[in-house]
């Protein structure tokens, strides 16, 4: 049943456009292809709001295209293209998704957890947890081939006019899909497709994958999904591979998206990652981080510490504290505590590596060390060990003379004891 006939005027409310300016903002971001920043975005709509609004009711508003942008991939392995819109577009976009969510979410799955109001990675990963529990010991993963490159505009348009009757809106949504791409200065249209990077693609994703979803729940099957990350939890292999031999010609035929089979796999839950976690293999099993996600981790702290070299030692930490506060924060839920030990332990010798090369000849490293506490005679003999700045790192001399406590003070976060904490206050 089609909803709203004045759907635009909705969205063009002062409230709703107030709320979506404010959200804009707070999300900061990158200029799109007219180089307009955040900054400036209230200022321009104090002169120029009434023509944008006029066009948006009258049905004739034409978006901008998109500008690409490509960011690695975690663990270095090719680039994820986003497409950046404009601030305006993104502030339309985002009053149009304060509209429409209201209309589609109530009727998407509770398997359903990513980009929703209420709904969380770590929700996602708790139920998974409950599966398994439950003894479907084996999971169907899926991973869905470019999935925001292969996006079929007729498709989704066809979901989306199910609850959406004002035509401006529609109109408006497939002017979105088609803006187009700018590359290198030059302009290529799009024919399918829907770029990364806007509000409204979340929510568009989820209209379009609503169906894989409603199809695997009359199929009884017990899943989870965040976004294009879908997981269903069988208790057999065989019965994995029936479910993902279907799945793919439910996708390809109803949806026009492919598996990539290279990626999806039928296996034990404890062999593969969902979300950056895995699981132990135990008859109640317990989350852990996945090995990809710690080796992650040690990449980008590499290339912090690579910058930290003949910094304020201080000062540096202040910085690495960020990262580490919010890693800790999203594998929170991990109860397989060890890794967290052996991290702490990898980051305080990245540290005394630091201090060990700035102090930079024998008679500063054996001043540093009796500075430190340690004995005239072990210091000199420390000092003037000819080992390199690697093993002296981690050597006796550096952990007595710097030990977990002198970093506390320095505010050095400790994963171990962080998640220790939020479990202790959970």
């Amino acid at each position: 049943m089609r909803e709203l006939k004045n759907l635009m005027e909705a969205v063009v409310e002062r409230e709703n456009m107030l709320n979506a300016l404010r959200r804009v903002v707070s999300n900061k971001g990158a200029a799109g292809v007219d180089a307009m920043s955040v900054d400036e975005l209230k200022p321009y709509l104090q002169t120029h709001w009434g023509c944008i609004k006029e066009h948006l009711l009258e049905g004739s508003y034409q978006p901008q295209p998109v500008r690409r942008v490509e960011i690695p991939k975690p663990g270095g392995k090719g680039v994820r293209k986003l497409g950046v819109p404009t601030v305006v577009d993104r502030l339309i976009q985002q009053a149009l998704h304060q509209v429409l969510s209201p209309l589609f979410d109530p009727d998407f799955s509770v398997s359903s957890y990513g980009f929703r109001p209420g709904c969380s990675a770590h929700q996602a990963l708790c139920q998974a947890r409950e599966h398994v529990a439950g003894g479907r010991r084996w999971v169907v993963d899926l991973d869905l081939e470019t999935f925001f490159d292969r996006v079929h505009h007729d498709v989704l348009m066809s979901r989306v006019v199910r609850k959406v009757g004002d035509k401006r809106v529609l109109c408006l949504i497939r002017r979105y899909l088609k803006a187009g791409i700018m590359e290198g200065g030059l302009i290529s249209q799009s024919i399918m497709g829907m770029p990364q990077g806007g509000p409204l693609s979340p929510l568009l994703s989820n209209i379009l994958l609503d169906d894989l979803d409603k199809e695997l729940e009359r199929r009884g099957h017990r899943f989870c999904r965040y976004a294009d990350d879908v997981n269903v939890y069988v208790g057999s292999r065989r019965a994995g591979q029936r479910v993902l031999d279907s799945i793919e010609k439910f996708l390809a035929r109803r949806l026009h998206l492919r598996v990539n089979r290279q990626k999806s796999a039928v296996d034990r839950p404890w062999k593969r990652k969902f979300l950056g976690y895995s699981m132990t293999w135990h008859k109640r099993p317990r989350l852990k981080v996945a090995p990809l996600s710690v080796k992650r981790l040690k990449l980008k702290l590499k290339e912090t510490f690579r910058r930290g070299r003949g910094r304020n030692l201080g000062k540096f930490i202040e910085e690495l504290a960020l990262t580490l506060r919010g890693w800790i924060n999203y594998f929170r839920l991990s109860e397989v505590k060890g890794i967290f030990e052996e991290l702490d332990g990898w980051i305080r010798r990245r540290l005394r590596l630091i201090i060990w090369r700035q102090w930079k000849r024998a008679y500063a490293r054996a001043k540093g060390l009796m500075k430190r506490g340690l004995g005239e005679s072990r210091a000199w003999e420390s000092a003037a060990n000819g080992r390199g700045p690697w093993w002296n790192s981690g050597a006796s001399h550096m952990n007595q003379a710097f030990p977990k406590k002198f970093f506390d003070r320095l505010g050095l976060v400790s994963l171990l004891d962080s998640v220790l904490k939020f479990q202790c206050n959970s």
